[in-house]
């Protein structure tokens, strides 16, 4: 045995183990909910089916609507 190999630590399989869908499942509809909630608020909450009356989230999220694509003017 030389002495690099002597020196080098053994290395084992180490898997990690795996996380059952039970617990993502409530995370990934949480974390889906809250993506669908702002992708309405910067891109679709204008006009008829405004929540907030005014313009006043429109301008806070104007450079952020132009960035994703939305058009609004």
């Amino acid at each position: 045995m030389t002495q690099a190999a002597a020196e080098r630590p053994s290395v084992t399989g180490v898997v990690p183990a795996p996380i059952p869908l039970r617990e993502i499942a409530p995370w990934a509809l949480f974390g889906g909910v809250i993506l669908v909630a702002l992708l309405y608020l910067v891109g679709l909450d204008q006009g008829a089916t405004s929540v907030f009356p005014g313009e006043m989230l429109h301008e806070f999220v104007h450079d952020g609507r132009h960035l994703l694509g939305f058009p609004c003017h």
